[in-house]
């Protein structure tokens, strides 16, 4: 199984941006697509963005796409989230994922991930 560590989340005004990156040790980086998701207080876990494990593939969120990029490094362990334009309701604690078993993009769900890393806070202030 592979550790994640979320970090870069922070306070930020509407139209602003920030990078989210997620660290990942304990098993080979480059077998797993990567997944973003969010929460938001009193909502489910949702799929924000995805990338596939040699990053070629992407997936987005109708929510988010045209503001957000997700890229990784395989080199570095490393998957990232450039929120740009950001707004109100994109505040949400944001977390990463690993998929071993190479889900097409779309399809991952918060459900199909039995742990989870402690997340990194996003809030946009209007």
């Amino acid at each position: 199984q592979v550790q994640l560590v979320e970090s870069g989340g922070g306070l930020v005004q509407a139209g602003g941006s920030l990078r989210l990156s997620c660290a990942a040790s304990g098993r080979t980086f480059s077998n797993y697509h990567m997944g973003w998701f969010r929460q938001a207080p009193g909502k489910e876990r949702e799929l924000v963005a995805a990338i596939s494990r040699s990053g070629r593939n992407t997936y987005y969120a109708d929510s988010v796409k045209g503001r957000f990029t997700i890229s990784r490094d395989n080199a570095k362990n490393t998957v990232y989230l450039q929120m740009n334009s950001l707004k109100p309701e994109d505040t949400a604690i944001y977390y990463c994922n690993a998929d071993p078993l190479l889900r097409p993009l779309a399809t991952m769900r918060a459900q199909d991930f039995g742990s989870w890393g402690q997340g990194t806070q996003v809030t946009v202030s209007s």
